[in-house]
């Protein structure tokens, strides 16, 4: 005969089993809606599609890409903010995130109080790319170009304030040479301008870009982090083509509205960097030219304040116009 009581004991046993087993961040039915900046095609969208299928696995949640592209940024980010800080709506956030706060003083939200960071996903050199009309087949030559034909070339950015625009402004300075700045809604829309010659060069991720490189369509003239990209062994760093010292990095980052628990985010930090640090993420970003940090949740609010001391101080020296 059986112990009905050993019985109940063995049933309450084994569910206890099973919650410590499942996810932590399993606990909800819930998706887990990654909020993206831009449209389909860029840096951020593409990050986010990789990191999702193997988020879900290591949550146990459905994990949803939602792209809610415009204002440069800050539709996205106004409507996490305003979200419920339950760790169910994340934004997936370029590194205007540091760079609105000076472009547009008056935001519907305050980027360094209504948000805390879940991590610093990565971060990536741009690879400067230019059309097929570029006669120049490198940074120099296409300053050199420029500086002779002042009103010729104009340049795709990801809005205005982005760092792509950043970065080829102080190019511009450096150099003394004059390229128009042309502000899209996003990676995507930036590379079909430079495709169909709207603008003659661009400056975005290699994943963005990679597909057209390797098509012949977009010739890269430089990339700007510390040294050259593996893939592109041929192609010198700004640094090496008359601007020493010159470094420059885009990021993602994912932040959630403040007032989530603490232990909320530090979950969500495990899993995203479990996931980041995992053999077929890591290898599928690595080969897209990024580089993975995932740091922990204070790391990105640190850096994301970094990046907006460094910045400022920039636009405020040159007296830049960022808020168009």
């Amino acid at each position: 005969m059986i112990d009905s009581n050993f019985t109940r004991r063995q049933v309450l046993a084994a569910g206890v089993a099973m919650s410590v087993a499942t996810p932590a961040l399993a606990q909800s039915d819930a998706p887990i809606r990654l909020v993206v900046t831009f449209p389909p095609g860029g840096s951020t969208d593409i990050t986010a599609r990789i990191i999702q299928p193997e988020l879900a696995k290591r949550t146990g949640r459905n994990v949803i890409v939602e792209n809610k592209p415009g204002a440069a940024s800050q539709l996205a980010t106004d409507y996490v903010a305003k979200s419920r800080p339950d760790g169910n709506t994340l934004l997936v956030s370029f590194d205007s995130h540091a760079i609105n706060p000076i472009a547009k003083p008056k935001l519907p939200y305050d980027t360094f109080k209504d948000f805390a960071g879940v991590t610093l996903a990565v971060r990536f050199p741009l690879v400067i790319g230019a059309s097929a009309s570029v006669e120049a087949n490198d940074l120099r030559g296409f300053i050199e170009a420029a500086r002779k034909q002042p009103s010729r070339f104009s340049y795709a950015s990801t809005g205005v304030g982005s760092m792509n625009q950043l970065v080829m402004e102080d190019i511009k300075r450096r150099a003394g040479a004059f390229v128009l700045h042309v502000p899209y809604g996003g990676g995507g829309p930036a590379v079909q301008a430079v495709l169909g010659d709207v603008s003659q060069i661009t400056l975005l991720s290699y994943a963005a870009l990679k597909g057209q490189i390797a098509a012949g369509k977009v010739k890269p003239l430089a990339v700007t982090g510390a040294k050259r990209l593996v893939d592109l062994p041929n192609v010198p760093t700004v640094a090496e083509s008359g601007f020493p010292g010159f470094e420059a990095y885009s990021w993602i980052g994912i932040f959630a509205p403040s007032g989530t628990p603490q232990e909320t985010l530090s979950k969500l930090t495990d899993a995203f960097r479990e996931t980041l640090q995992s053999p077929e993420v890591n290898g599928k970003l690595t080969a897209g030219g990024f580089e993975v940090m995932a740091t922990d949740g204070p790391g990105a609010d640190r850096h994301a304040r970094q990046e907006y001391d460094r910045w400022n101080a920039f636009v405020r020296n040159t007296k830049l116009k960022i808020d168009e």
